[in-house]
């Protein structure tokens, strides 16, 4: 179990970082997480600061390092579980959210390989979307399949950005964010600028270099997708037998996503199921009637709750078949007991 942790206090936190911080972007101190996560959970931050555009998250980045405070990106809040005392240190709100789309010509010379769907069209339709890394994945993919340029139609209900998308190798409806990556630009962890392929990332199913680590605390600031062009019309239609397939099968209201990762050949949600977790509750947090891969927060849950549900799982999970189901969401921060 990965759980993002810092033994950093709010009572040691500079002064001065958080008159530096304010100077770039809003800056606010004790920040309750559970209005900025998709669980609706999560205690306080010390610092959380809204970035607005890439320039802006880089100096945030680099002005947190020069104090030795410990960073957390916050994305939109998706597919995390933050404690219920919250997360210590610089709390990072991105909302770095322009892109544009262009004429795909890679160099005889470049680095970067096609991926396969962009590889096969013809030059003329190969294009590039240049995105920051805060530019939440669905909506992005709404308005490319609107605008008649197809890769990422499979990425319109993912409640995330574009980075964690990265970070996370964000998938759905066999499609993943490493089948339309052509590189991301990172802020390393000496405060340089580096431009990382998709084979550099080390992309596997729900994880990347960048989640294992690998890449010595690395911060996705922008990224560049290929895509190509299509019909608008079938892109708009195939989207909106996604959303109705998701709406028929996932629950509403307050929950981070799927919890467990699928383990091979088998789905974390018929496990779950057959070892009879439907429905069950602890505290005010449930596992879905609908969808047993998705923890509910009902109303006032906290994280312990949840993660008491998620061991229960894993226990009977193991017991019966012998699987030890992996965390899909991740566990950041402090108060889970």
């Amino acid at each position: 179990m990965t759980v993002w942790q810092r033994a950093a206090t709010a009572e040691a936190m500079d002064e001065r970082l958080v008159a530096q911080l304010a100077q770039i972007a809003p800056t606010k101190t004790d920040e309750p997480l559970a209005r900025h996560t998709t669980f609706g959970i999560g205690g306080p931050a010390d610092v959380f600061v809204t970035v607005r555009d890439a320039t802006e998250l880089a100096r945030v980045v680099m002005t947190a390092r020069e104090f030795a405070a410990p960073i957390f990106i916050l994305g939109s809040g998706s597919n995390i579980l933050v404690g219920d005392r919250g997360i210590r240190g610089v709390v990072i709100d991105n909302e770095a959210k322009a892109w544009r789309v262009e004429r795909l010509r890679p160099g005889a010379d470049s680095p970067v390989t096609l991926p396969a769907r962009a590889r096969d069209a013809a030059p003329d339709d190969r294009f590039a979307v240049w995105a920051e890394s805060g530019v939440p994945f669905a909506a992005l993919a709404r308005a490319l399949a609107r605008d008649g340029y197809a890769g990422v139609e499979w990425a319109c209900g993912i409640p995330g950005t574009l980075g964690g998308a990265v970070v996370y190798n964000a998938g759905a409806y066999d499609g993943s964010l490493s089948d339309v990556l052509l590189t991301a630009t990172v802020l390393t962890g000496n405060n340089g600028a580096r431009e990382m392929t998709r084979e550099q990332l080390g992309f596997g199913y729900r994880t990347s270099a960048l989640l294992r680590g690998e890449c010595g605390g690395c911060v996705v600031l922008t990224v560049e997708l290929a895509v190509v062009r299509a019909d608008a019309a079938g892109l708009q239609r195939r989207v909106a037998e996604l959303d109705r397939q998701r709406l028929a099968a996932q629950p509403r209201g307050r929950n981070s996503g799927s919890t467990f990762k699928n383990p091979p050949g088998d789905h974390a949600w018929r496990l779950i199921d057959a070892v009879g977790l439907r429905g069950y509750r602890i505290g005010h947090a449930r596992i879905s009637e609908r969808h047993t891969n998705f923890f509910e927060n009902l109303g006032g849950a906290r994280a312990a709750d949840v993660v008491a549900l998620m061991r229960e799982a894993q226990r009977r999970v193991r017991e019966r078949f012998g699987i030890e189901l992996q965390n899909e969401v991740e566990l950041v921060g402090e108060g889970f007991e």
